[in-house]
């Protein structure tokens, strides 16, 4: 592993902590919860999508319209969360 290669590591490694971090203060869960729920910086990526979608829609029928079109890519995401409750 080269100079560059270890550096960028530890970068993306710090940009997942903070994206947890972001995630944490608009959720009830923790960054250690969101880390071994969602380990992937592009999990990370997802749930923040999903988050939006139901925080900034004041409409249900919005909410399930922005939903609907984004179903493929944050189904794993939304099952993930219905998981942790169950």
């Amino acid at each position: 592993m080269g100079r560059f290669d270890e550096i960028a590591e530890k970068s993306a490694q710090k940009t997942d902590a903070q994206l947890a971090s972001e995630i944490s203060g608009l959720t009830r869960l923790t960054d250690i919860e969101i880390s071994k729920l969602f380990p992937q910086k592009v999990d990370k990526e997802r749930l923040m999508k999903l988050l939006e979608i139901v925080k900034e829609s004041t409409d249900e029928n919005d909410q399930i319209n922005k939903l609907t079109g984004n179903i493929k890519e944050l189904a794993g995401t939304a099952i993930k969360l219905i998981k942790l409750f169950l």
